[in-house]
């Protein structure tokens, strides 16, 4: 092998275990960018180089790239300049939903010497949704007898965008009945509420028609709006009460599709119409209502569709109760998800070199990672090879592991290496999954020429003429 070769292969080892992890040091040096939202592919977002105070060039001759996890591909370096710019246009509500900050985190991966650097890529919010109503029409059925300062929940708005530019504020169409006051709920939304200013008379105004309209804090604000139509009933003076205002239930994520959940149960003093009991979903979400079935007059809750605990957790379910005459109550179901051991561990080879040099010392052969989409101990891996090889697997920052040489390798006496990774969870049953690699060992000029005799005895005839025998001392 010639002295260039030696050194490409030389450049080409990873620093020690120890090593990597003093330069990736904790979560206080991850290296941050950020990105507005709905930007055009192509633009750009920071200079890594700059970031990573690396001279110019440097990062190409490293042969930087980025890996972010599940194989995504948000953004493109380029390794001569050090800029990072999008791949594709980021839309935030797709990538984190109602989350805040969004993060996309990723790693900088560097070789020559090898080093993993943390990073994350935010993506900030823009005024791109406005506020929405489910329904475009409340029904409300309110009694005549009801007295003024009565405070009845409306549906509430959503707004997809975060922050400033999330859902603010709620107004209704003047009129002197009624006007709107907002609650805020632990969950950091906000909700209309309809408070009766005057006493109502049927036989003067039997509907009252209103118009709600929610606002978000953006510039310019964006609006949605929904009509409140108010029936006014007779005199219903006793509404339904649940046995409980809250239930909680649990079920497995392979539960069957038409299986039962809970039976809710309401009650009402009031006899005939005015005692005759409905349950309905109290304005839920589009999920709930593919999800879930509810029974009207037994207040039994089906399953609609499947549950994937790795979508969706828990389900908040608000269900009300409606007599005959309007009057209700509410009551609200937890449905809680509970995980299966339904997803195989993934393996992601980040970095394989092959062939390797005999008679080195240790050496990084490979670096990948692993996941599992499974949470507690279904999500739990333990990594294995085979027990007979020169070969061991040390664990590196967060999900990451080296293939390392273990002493150093005779090409004379093995030249191929067949390894498989083994990936394992530790849920029930127990989920695997195999990569198999290949490693060659490449020559060294590492044994001298060896003679097979140490002495030879040659006849000559005296007339100096050919030898006529050769033979061994």
């Amino acid at each position: 092998m010639d002295p260039e070769e030696v050194i490409i292969l030389q450049q080409r080892q990873v620093l020690f275990l120890f090593v990597l992890l003093g330069v990736t040091g904790g979560a206080s040096e991850l290296e941050q960018f950020s990105v507005m939202e709905e930007k055009e592919r192509g633009s750009f977002v920071a200079n890594v180089a700059k970031g990573l105070s690396l001279e110019a060039g440097e990062l190409s001759n490293r042969g930087a790239r980025i890996a972010f996890k599940g194989n995504k591909e948000y953004l493109q370096l380029h390794p001569k300049t050090g800029d990072l710019f999008l791949r594709e246009k980021l839309d935030r509500e797709d990538l984190c939903g109602p989350i805040e900050p969004c993060v996309l985190p990723f790693e900088i991966l560097l070789e020559n010497p090898f080093q993993i650097i943390g990073a994350e890529l935010r993506v900030q919010d823009i005024n791109d949704h406005s506020p929405m109503f489910l329904e475009t029409e409340m029904l409300l059925k309110i009694p005549e007898s009801t007295s003024p300062g009565t405070v009845f929940l409306l549906e509430n708005a959503r707004d997809l965008d975060v922050g400033s530019n999330s859902l603010q504020n709620y107004k209704i169409s003047p009129n002197s009945l009624f006007h709107i006051q907002i609650r805020d709920s632990n969950e950091d939304q906000r909700y209309p509420e309809l408070v009766l200013d005057e006493t109502l008379d049927r036989e003067e105004q039997s509907e009252v028609i209103l118009t709600l309209t929610a606002m978000d804090g953006g510039v310019p604000p964006r609006s949605g709006s929904a009509q409140v139509r108010v029936l006014v009933v007779d005199i219903n003076d006793n509404a339904p009460v649940f046995a409980q205002p809250h239930y909680e239930v649990q079920i497995s994520e392979n539960s069957s599709i038409g299986s039962k959940v809970v039976t809710v149960s309401a009650t009402d003093l009031d006899t005939g119409n005015y005692g005759e009991i409905s349950y309905t979903f109290f304005y839920p979400s589009e999920n709930i209502r593919k999800t879930f079935h509810l029974k009207e007059k037994l207040g039994e809750l089906y399953l609609r569709e499947r549950v994937d605990f790795e979508s969706i957790q828990s389900y908040s379910i608000n269900i009300q109760a409606t007599d005959g005459g309007g009057l209700s109550g509410e009551c609200t179901v937890i449905v809680q998800v509970l995980d299966l051991n339904d997803n195989p561990p993934e393996l992601t080879v980040s970095s394989l070199t092959s062939p390797i040099p005999e008679n080195s010392p240790e050496i990084v052969v490979a670096v990948f990672s692993v996941s599992d989409l499974d949470s507690g101990e279904n999500g739990r891996i333990v990594c294995s090879i085979q027990d007979d090889l020169p070969f061991a697997l040390k664990p590196s920052i967060e999900n990451y592991y080296t293939l390392v040489t273990e002493g150093t390798l005779d090409r004379e006496r093995r030249a191929e290496y067949n390894i498989t990774i083994t990936v394992m969870d530790l849920g029930s049953p127990r989920l695997k999954t195999e990569h198999n690699i290949t490693i060659l060992i490449s020559d060294i000029n590492d044994n001298p020429p060896v003679f097979t005799q140490t002495a030879y005895k040659v006849y000559l005839q005296e007339n100096n003429s050919p030898a006529l025998h050769i033979g061994s001392v």
